[in-house]
């Protein structure tokens, strides 16, 4: 296996991470469209020896599992050598300020009235953006 970066993490300017940016900025439109509390119907996993699949004992929500994504990404790009693990933290939470203020300026776009996004940020908090009134 070749690694990515042998002389060691990282000898380059790598902050914040530009993987970890683009996935909190998606993640957290994602996050904004569906349903994040939507339980995933009946998930599976591999079994002990890997040759089969059996039920999942737990519950796995869209909101988590899009969560996970983003923070494997990220972390994916520390273990390789490319990136601190503070590049990508800080790389997945300036992704979702953009993605923040991207939502509020789009709602202003809607002629109707619209009552915003609703999406649970990293840190746990839950958050309406681009809430807009056109009439009083």
């Amino acid at each position: 296996m070749r690694i990515p970066c042998p002389e060691g993490s990282p000898t380059h300017p790598s902050y914040p991470a530009g993987h970890a940016t683009f996935m909190g900025a998606a993640v957290t439109i994602l996050k904004a469209l569906f349903n994040e509390d939507f339980a995933i119907p009946s998930p599976l996993q591999p079994n002990a020896a890997n040759t089969a699949l059996e039920a999942y004992p737990g519950t796995l929500t869209v909101g988590g599992e899009l969560n996970k994504l983003a923070a494997n990404i990220a972390l994916g790009r520390d273990h390789a050598g490319v990136h601190y693990r503070s590049d990508g933290i800080e790389g997945l939470l300036l992704g979702e300020q953009v993605a923040i203020d991207i939502l509020n300026n789009e709602a202003f776009l809607f002629n109707e009235d619209f009552a915003g996004y609703t999406l649970t940020k990293f840190d746990g908090s839950t958050i309406t953006v681009g809430e807009k009134r056109t009439r009083s």
